[in-house]
């Protein structure tokens, strides 16, 4: 890695001020939030494969913003949880757009772009000085996928295939490797810079996932439909294994409940014990909207839709707001993502399970939009809201998992807040993400206090009081 590479943070702004302007004049300056939340989140996948996150990472993420936009403001504690949650890159939508645009007037910006998103990359896994080859293997996979994007639009070819050995200049294990409980999808170091020796895939422990399961605040009545599934599968498993018949059976579900009530938890837990206890054969969880299923233009929502399949396929491929796709009436590209996806779901049903979620009644509408999904989908699990009792102990989780501890006067009054929130709630009740919320609200609040402290003992800077949780 050249040494020119190791920039401030201030300087890896202006580089990529240079390379999103350029964008700017072949798209649009109004596609600004969407550029840098897909480079955030491309940032994100990178340092998922990094050593060790640290403060430098988080001065580098409060870089990623365009001109006239305002500045992250991320925390090392946030940094390292949004890291942690990362899943599959997927090519964002503006960029089919762009590729299409490219196809009709014989242009390469889209093939530039994939300069451009390979340069950013390349200065952000160097923010801790070195570049491992996990990290080069993701930068070279979105060129990869995106210049997959470029060939079924049609855009003309470019130079040669980027080589992940050009950037390596460290073997450090991935942050997902250290993490426990998780795992990187990257190999490990290459012999003699020319291949990468990939480690086996190792099964997700069983009785981790089962334990991480029964620690969920609440949902007792999905915790009990998982568990019991999960028996079905084994024994079904066992049947196979002795010979003896099994009755056919859907294996997509269906999770109906608010925003914010664990679905995408209990999504990526099922996922690993079904590929714990051999159902599946990977484990992955894929996670997925509308805008990650569906293009502007006719022929591209499929290409789209398949390449989350094939993300998705050894695991779970996870659609939220899935009533999304079924919304736009007759001529909506949405309905083209639904038959893909029942296709795959039929071509795929022996290492594919895939789940819709959203809210019930939307979500009720949706699987009687098509003969096919109702079919397909028998598998009901309802995601009741968080009572007051089960947001205050959410809330507490948080707070210790991130060393603040509440005194009893500021549990007193956080118990209080979390009861009149759930009592008072209404449509927008973000149960999960309101306790989110009051988290990094308490955070801010609470350091404000401390800062006007002279010296701060370890004991203020944990301690959160009454006054730390309200405006």
């Amino acid at each position: 890695m050249p040494s020119t590479w190791n920039r401030s943070p201030e300087e890896f702004h202006k580089i990529y001020l240079a390379n999103t302007e350029a964008f700017y004049r072949v798209g649009s300056k109004s596609l600004a939030r969407e550029l840098d939340e897909f480079v955030t989140g491309c940032a994100l996948k990178l340092w998922s494969r990094a050593g060790n996150i640290n403060q430098r990472h988080v001065d580098m993420a409060n870089q990623i913003y365009s001109k006239g936009r305002e500045r992250p403001e991320w925390l090392l504690w946030s940094l390292t949880g949004s890291v942690c949650q990362e899943d599959v890159f997927l090519p964002p939508a503006f960029y089919w757009d762009l590729a299409e645009q490219d196809a009709r007037r014989d242009g390469q910006a889209s093939r530039t772009f994939i300069r451009m998103l390979t340069n950013i990359l390349l200065y952000l896994a160097a923010a801790d000085d070195d570049v491992s080859f996990a990290e080069a293997e993701f930068i070279t996979q979105c060129a990869d996928k995106l210049g997959a994007v470029c060939d079924a639009c049609g855009v003309k070819k470019s130079d040669r295939a980027l080589d992940p050995m050009d950037y390596v200049s460290s073997d450090e294990p991935s942050f997902m490797d250290k993490a426990p409980g998780r795992r990187a999808e990257a190999g490990g170091a290459a012999e003699g810079k020319k291949a990468a020796a990939e480690e086996p895939a190792e099964k997700p422990d069983f009785e981790q996932l089962m334990a991480q399961l029964d620690s969920l605040v609440g949902l007792e009545s999905v915790k009990k439909d998982v568990k019991d599934l999960v028996n079905l599968m084994k024994v079904r498993k066992l049947r196979q294994e002795a010979g003896l018949p099994v009755p056919p059976m859907s294996l997509h579900m269906v999770f109906m409940g608010n925003p914010g009530t664990g679905k995408t938890t209990v999504a990526r837990l099922m996922a690993g014990l079904y590929a714990a206890i051999g159902v599946l054969s990977k484990g992955q969880l894929v996670e997925v909207d509308r805008s990650g299923l569906v293009a502007g233009y006719v022929g591209q929502t499929a290409l789209k839709t398949q390449e989350a399949v094939k993300s998705a396929l050894g695991g779970v491929l996870f659609i939220d707001e899935a009533y999304s796709l079924s919304s736009g009436g007759e001529n909506d590209f949405g309905r083209e993502a639904i038959e893909t996806i029942l296709k795959a779901m039929e071509d795929h049903r022996d290492d594919l399970i895939v789940i819709v979620a959203g809210y019930d009644k939307p979500m009720e509408k949706f699987l009687g939009s098509n003969p096919g999904l109702e079919s397909r989908f028998n598998k009901y699990f309802h995601f009741p809201d968080y009572t007051g009792e089960e947001l205050l102990a959410i809330f507490k989780g948080q707070c210790g998992k991130n060393g603040y501890a509440l005194t009893a006067e500021a549990e007193q009054a956080a118990g209080e807040l979390f009861r009149a929130l759930y009592e008072n709630r209404d449509e927008n009740f973000g149960n999960g993400r309101d306790v989110r919320n009051c988290f990094e609200d308490m955070i801010v609040r609470q350091s404000n206090r401390v800062a006007a402290m002279e010296e701060p003992d370890r004991e203020a800077l944990m301690a959160v009081l009454p006054e730390d949780l309200k405006d």
